[in-house]
């Protein structure tokens, strides 16, 4: 009975130890205004609503979210900055929305589609899953660019084999109460239907994830 005691206790040291130094699993956040918060105290944006949900929960309590978004940035502009980002903070999951600011500054589908391609596998070559967030333009942009947006956003999502959220705005997108005077980036009580649209995909994907 004495060596079995002595079982139980090296045992519960070393799952202690263990649990530990478990890594802490991260959620990078990589967009431009609309994830960064533009407009919005820090704590009313969506991806700080994710890590207060995450928190609530046991399963997902341990998981950090890292937000590394940027307002004004282009699809470009995060193809030059992902590498680094990715090698400081080593996501297990980049949430991936970048492409709006393409749109409304007219740039290169055809741009647009290399650069998210070429994120995607830079998220694979980390190790990391993606999840990849399309938006649409407002209708006074004309429907071409819209259809090329989610054109883009749907094949890349296929070839590449991640899941896909069409649009981050989703039941919003038509309704000028849930916009600031901009009329682009949401208010703060519509972070939480953003929220929502996240976390339809993203909850999927945290399922089993770095379980004890």
């Amino acid at each position: 009975m004495r060596y079995a005691k002595y079982f139980w206790l090296i045992f519960l040291l070393f799952t202690s130890a263990a649990s530990a130094t478990r890594p802490t699993p991260v959620i990078l956040v990589f967009g431009d205004s609309l994830s960064a918060g533009y407009g919005l105290a820090a704590h009313e944006a969506w991806p700080d609503l994710l890590q207060q949900r995450l928190m609530h929960s046991p399963a997902t309590a341990t998981w950090r979210v890292v937000n590394a978004s940027i307002s004004g940035e282009t699809s470009a502009g995060g193809l030059s900055r992902l590498p680094a980002v990715l090698a400081q903070h080593r996501p297990d999951i980049v949430i991936l929305e970048l492409g709006a600011n393409d749109g409304l500054q007219g740039l290169s589908p055809t741009a647009l589609r290399r650069n998210l391609a070429r994120m995607l596998d830079l998220v694979r070559a980390a190790h990391a899953r993606a999840l990849l967030v399309g938006i649409r333009l407002p209708p006074n942009y004309g429907t071409s660019w819209n259809k090329k947006l989610q054109l883009t956003y749907a094949d890349l999502a296929q070839q590449r084999r991640v899941p896909l959220l069409p649009s981050l705005l989703d039941g919003i997108e038509t309704r000028a109460d849930q916009f600031q005077a901009d009329g682009l980036h949401p208010v703060a009580q519509a972070e939480y239907r953003v929220l929502d649209n996240v976390w339809q995909k993203l909850q999927p994907m945290l399922v089993g994830a770095h379980s004890p």
